[in-house]
Parts: C-alpha cells; structure tokens; sequence
C-alpha cells in the first residue's frame, strides 16, 4: 500500500547557500529499513522536480534511524539571491514528507 512518509517519519531541513539540507528520522527505529529502502536520491530528485537542478545526495544515519539529503542547485541562488517564497529550503522537509511511499502491510505495526 503507498502511504505518506509523514506517517513514520519527520523531518528538518535548512540550507547551505543554494544547497537544501533535509533530514528525515523514523520515529520508530523498526521503521529506518523502509526509510532506506523507499526514499532513495533519486525518488527524491524525481519528487522535486524542476525545483532541483542539480544532484541529490544521500547519506545513511543508522545510528540515528535517519538519512539526510543534500539537494544541490535548489534554492534559485539561496538567501538573498533567490526571489523564490522559501529561499533557505526551511519547509522542503514539508514537502517529502508528503512523499507516497511503498510499505507491506505489517511493516508498520
């Protein structure tokens, strides 16, 4: 069944200059396989769309149930060389979590 990645997981996101940083943890450590396993770069990439011009980064937390995201080129410049509404990336997080994701039916109990 697909379900929102809000369901299991919640997220933080900031920026580096034109560079988004997103950070997304299970709130159950039984659920860090599916987060592995279903939102890879490229699903991320594909979930943005236009608004990342440039690669998508992932990097494996297993220590902490997370794995955080560089989006490169996806800030219109960042700060105050994007006339974009959220410049910094402060609600990108937001936005994957509204990811539909791919889960077997008693992977989340």
């Amino acid at each position: 069944m697909k379900i929102p990645l809000s369901r299991f997981a919640h997220g933080r996101s900031g920026d580096k200059g034109d560079t988004s940083n997103i950070g997304i943890i299970a709130y159950n450590e039984k659920h860090y396989p599916i987060l592995v396993r279903e939102v890879t770069a490229e699903r991320v990439k594909a979930h943005f769309g236009e608004l990342v011009q440039g690669k998508v980064e992932r990097f494996e937390l297993p220590n902490l149930g997370a794995l955080n995201f560089l989006l490169h080129e996806a800030l219109g410049g960042g700060g105050t060389l994007s006339l974009r509404i959220d410049a910094q990336g402060k609600t990108l997080s937001a936005g994957l979590l509204a990811m539909e994701i791919e889960v077997n039916d008693g992977e989340l109990a």
